[in-house]
């Protein structure tokens, strides 16, 4: 059975939020695109280099109300909804994937803190 792209994104997705991939600059650079960039909860911007150099939160997160949202081809929005336990915080995101020499790779991705609850958050 093929997977949708809805259900390959969010995997990729949650790779990107697994602890034990964001330690690996191995694993972590084989998911950014070269010239990924993203603005952090914290209000600052990343870029690929930055991410994997200093390294990014690890976290135990889990996704929620997975939406995707087709821009062009080979693009795509992705916005959901993030339980951090570690933390103890939530945060809405946003990521913008685009299919690059075959594969889906993380182009853009934002994260912003609320005081939402997962019910609470937007639903398609």
């Amino acid at each position: 059975m093929t997977r949708s792209l809805k259900e390959q994104l969010q995997e990729l997705e949650e790779k990107h939020i697994n602890p034990e991939v964001r330690a690996s600059g191995e694993k972590l650079g084989e998911i950014l695109a070269d010239d990924f960039w993203e603005i952090g909860s914290s209000g600052r911007s990343y870029n690929k280099k930055e991410c994997l150099e200093l390294g990014v939160v690890l976290s135990e997160m889990t996704i929620h109300n997975y939406e995707i949202d087709s821009l062009a081809p080979d693009i795509v929005l992705a916005s959901y909804f993030i339980e951090d336990n570690t933390r103890k915080r939530n945060t809405l995101r946003s990521s913008i994937w685009k299919r690059i020499e075959g594969r889906w790779q993380l182009y853009f991705h934002q994260g912003t803190i609320t005081d939402l609850h997962r019910e609470d958050s937007w639903k398609k």
